[in-house]
């Protein structure tokens, strides 16, 4: 999965055997772009604050990126 399918500002990709595993690997990295200022993810990571305004917003969001996650895992 790329950061970019994860809802991110690039292309780079994670591998994980579980979503809370590429969970925490998107989140790292969103770490990481935001200590470097990185424009793209600068721009998603404030969508993000702003969903966490909303529990239903973010809760839903987590569940499109978990069905997201399960349907490319099923690619063999």
């Amino acid at each position: 999965m790329t950061c970019e399918q994860f809802g991110g500002g690039c292309n780079l990709v994670f591998t994980a055997s579980t979503f809370d595993e590429m969970a925490a690997k998107a989140q790292l990295h969103a770490m990481e772009m935001f200590q470097t200022q990185d424009e793209a993810h600068l721009k998603v990571i404030q969508k993000m604050q702003e969903m966490m305004q909303s529990p239903g917003a973010i809760q839903q969001w987590f569940s499109e990126m978990r069905a997201l996650y399960d349907a490319l895992s099923d690619v063999d």
